[in-house]
């Protein structure tokens, strides 16, 4: 099935450029770029400040906000598009958030990490030791990028 294939093959970019360093927001939008003919390195830009929710501020999980990105990257309102365009990119960001919080429990990247302050030393200190960013980031990579691969109507 080569669709099923993929699928893995985005969710495995997304984990793969994830574990390199690249934060969550950008490994998410980097994952659809050959599907829609995004150029990588501005992907990777655009994302960059989504990591950790806004420059580690804790607010929405970035791999929530990359997806978001990549809903509008394929269905947003352009110069050429209409109303209908906005109102099936918010359908979709729906979508995903409501999903994503039915798997998670929240969207929210604070909640997310249990409290933990990526502003502060000691928040990012507590993050590496206890290998939040493999026991809770890489999972909630992939979930967003197996969202979107059944809600974007890619072939």
């Amino acid at each position: 099935n080569m669709k099923r294939q993929s699928m893995k093959n985005r969710a495995e970019t997304a984990v793969s450029k994830f574990s390199e360093g690249y934060n969550c927001a950008q490994s998410v939008f980097y994952s659809f770029c050959d599907d829609l003919h995004f150029d990588k390195n501005t992907a990777l830009k655009m994302a960059c400040g989504f990591g950790a929710r806004m420059g580690r501020k804790g607010e929405v999980c970035g791999a929530v906000t990359g997806g978001i990105m990549v809903i509008g990257a394929k269905f947003g309102r352009g110069e050429t598009d209409g109303e209908t365009a906005k109102e099936l990119t918010y359908q979709k960001t729906r979508e995903l958030m409501d999903r994503f919080e039915k798997k998670h429990g929240t969207f929210t990247c604070r909640k997310l990490l249990h409290g933990c302050e990526l502003t502060t030393e000691e928040g990012q200190k507590h993050f590496k030791a206890n290998n939040l960013s493999n026991a809770i980031c890489q999972p909630c990579v992939r979930s967003v990028v197996e969202i979107l691969d059944s809600i974007m109507e890619l072939d």
